[in-house]
């Protein structure tokens, strides 16, 4: 695919290598990506997290599962080609694929399932609550609206061999963000800071702005993108808390 070039996979993601006891495993597009499920709670309501470009499962296994399990919920960790232990290499539209086999690997129905992305994380979160379109929620944390315009910060089309047309396209066939939140059917929190220095807070809005109603927007006055947690971890907290208490069946 088009957008699954080298210079933009080499341009957007940076995997790292991380190991960690108990992985479960998820096959997918001939790859096998090495996830992390924290399901104490049989048949219950399970959040699904796609974290960013610069991260791994392993960076939120100490954090997040246990702060889940606190408010009921099962915690399914999402890793991404060549990160962590999985094989391949990331590609941007295949890992489209990845996340729907993913989601579907969750040991609860469409109707208990929350998906959580963080930055580019929000790509494949978004993309899972377009196609579960019962799903409980989706949660957006330092998302991306235009997924064009991040793309063209680093690769030019000339430098993938296309016309700026046919790059155009490509994104809005498989990335057309107002689309895929406008089939979602569920509820929707978006997590932002004011003062996001690589994501600008704009994108925040137009994804509140595309997404319906019941919605929650939580524009933050403290930190930036990659320290959105840690700057505003009390709010933070209690918007996470009460979002998933309104929506736990």
């Amino acid at each position: 695919m088009l957008l699954d070039h080298p210079l933009i996979s080499q341009s957007y993601f940076f995997p790292r290598w991380a190991a960690f006891r108990d992985a479960f495993w998820v096959e997918t597009g001939g790859e096998r990506l090495a996830c992390y499920y924290h399901n104490p709670f049989p048949y219950g309501n399970t959040v699904i997290f796609f974290h960013g470009n610069g991260e791994v499962v392993a960076d939120y296994i100490q954090m997040l599962p246990p702060l889940l399990e606190k408010l009921g919920w099962n915690c399914l960790l999402a890793e991404y080609r060549g990160y962590g232990m999985s094989t391949g290499k990331p590609a941007l539209t295949a890992m489209l694929a990845d996340a729907v086999n993913i989601a579907r690997s969750a040991e609860s129905i469409e109707q208990k399932l929350v998906f959580f992305g963080r930055s580019v994380g929000s790509i494949y979160a978004i993309h899972c609550a377009g196609l579960f379109r019962e799903a409980a929620g989706l949660i957006v944390e330092s998302g991306i609206a235009d997924v064009r315009e991040r793309l063209l910060l680093r690769v030019r089309p000339r430098e993938i061999g296309v016309t700026e047309s046919t790059f155009d396209q490509e994104v809005r066939q498989y990335f057309d963000t107002e689309a895929k939140l406008s089939r979602f059917e569920g509820a929707t929190l978006i997590l932002h800071t004011q003062h996001d220095e690589l994501v600008n807070v704009s994108h925040a809005e137009q994804l509140y702005d595309w997404s319906s109603q019941p919605k929650t927007m939580e524009r933050f006055s403290k930190g930036g993108h990659n320290d959105i947690f840690f700057r505003n971890q009390e709010a933070y907290l209690e918007s996470l808390e009460i979002f998933l208490g309104r929506i736990k069946s």
